[in-house]
């Protein structure tokens, strides 16, 4: 199977080394192949980014009412349009900003752009690369942009093009690029000079059991249909970068739900949630309930309680390859709630499930250096992992007491 196969159903294992990532990325983006690597996963510094042809297709995200970024979104846009005759795409509601849409000395260029709208457009064959302007939230967003435009039981799923971010919010862990030097670095990605890492995703169903499970019936009260069970079954899938959360909600009642993997219970979580992380998700929301730091290129899922009424539930890092389903206890005294990435947050009723397992989409991040030294200067400067005064020298005379 050669590098530039982009069909996912023949790539999908149930192995140890879960599934094998698609190695292109939008319409003309692939991993460079390197014949040395013997291993399942390439070793991570050897992953750069390549063109099978020049890009011409940027898409800018800019995070929203945010008055800081407009002067880096400006320049950034006009460089790309005028400088590098880049085809511009912006979501419409950027450009509805006022102040964007109401700077007359920014309009001509603003008139290039191709606008889109979120859930409504299709753009994933569309778009090279994409530049993201803000936060860590802005990464999440790209990732959410490429998800599912299909049938709720026939998913049809996007690669998704190499994602460039630059640090303009407040935490910037995965933001590992500063503006002040934007034009050369942006050229260098136009050129295929960077390293990328592949940051897995989550491949996430959720099974409504009972979704408008009534009878049909007439003006005059008559029943026409009863409620058919089959029809009234719906399921939704997602793409998740981060993390999935299922919890307790507004109730003040334990959550009580079953964790299945691979078909098999394996435990029962009793406390506020459980949080079901890629290695990219490990050091958000499941750090926070002590959980460990994953490195993105390592194929894992983590399984995590959020405060479990248990001395002895300790986080669990599983392979891969395996699929997870959380659903109700049968002895449940509420309902829960579930979160993909922080949105798309809904309820979860007594037949409902959650079925997760590792996406063949993995985000493809280009690095500011490469993929080891960033995640670690993103530990030290955004987490201050392992900060501590250092302790004094021991002399000899200290040595005699």
């Amino acid at each position: 199977e050669g590098l530039k196969s982009r069909n996912p159903s023949s790539r999908r294992t149930q192995s140890l080394h879960g599934p094998s990532p698609v190695t292109t990325f939008g319409p003309k983006a692939c991993m460079l192949q390197n014949p040395h690597a013997v291993m399942h996963i390439q070793d991570p510094a050897s992953q750069r980014l390549t063109w099978n042809k020049p890009p011409k297709s940027v898409l800018v995200i800019k995070k929203i009412r945010d008055a800081s970024l407009l002067q880096p979104f400006k320049e950034l846009c006009v460089f790309l349009t005028e400088v590098k005759n880049m085809i511009v795409y912006v979501e419409k509601k950027v450009l509805d900003d006022p102040a964007i849409s109401g700077d007359e000395n920014f309009g001509a260029v603003s008139k290039k752009f191709c606008a889109f709208r979120e859930d409504l457009d299709d753009i994933s064959n569309q778009v090279d690369f994409i530049i993201c302007l803000g936060g860590d939230g802005t990464l999440l967003y790209a990732s959410s942009l490429f998800q599912v435009f299909s049938r709720p039981l026939e998913p049809l799923q996007h690669d998704v093009p190499p994602v460039m971010a630059f640090h303009l919010g407040s935490l910037g862990f995965l933001t590992p690029f500063k503006f002040d030097t934007y034009q050369s670095q942006v050229t260098q990605i136009i050129e295929g000079n960077a390293a990328i890492v592949l940051r897995s995703r989550l491949k996430v169903r959720v099974l409504k059991e009972n979704w408008e499970n009534k009878a049909r019936v007439d003006e005059k009260g008559i029943i026409l249909t009863n409620g058919d069970a089959e029809s009234s079954r719906k399921a939704m899938q997602y793409q998740v970068l981060n993390e999935v959360v299922v919890d307790r909600g507004p109730s003040s009642y334990l959550s009580n739900v079953d964790l299945f993997l691979d078909g098999h219970l394996i435990t029962t979580v009793q406390g506020d949630g459980v949080i079901v992380s890629t290695p990219t998700g490990s050091t958000a929301y499941a750090v926070a309930a002590g959980a460990s730091m994953i490195h993105p290129n390592v194929p894992a899922i983590m399984i995590t309680p959020i405060c479990p009424h248990s001395l002895s539930f300790r986080p669990i890092v599983v392979p891969a390859g395996v699929e997870l389903k959380i659903m109700l206890s049968h002895d449940a005294r509420n309902t829960a709630w579930v979160s993909l990435d922080g949105r798309k947050r809904q309820e979860i009723c007594h037949g409902d499930s959650i079925t997760i397992t590792t996406s063949c989409f993995p985000v493809p991040s280009i690095c500011f250096r490469d993929p080891v030294n960033d995640w670690f200067e993103s530990l030290a400067q955004c987490l201050h992992w392992n900060v501590r005064k250092k302790q004094n020298y021991l002399s000899s005379e200290d040595e005699e007491f």
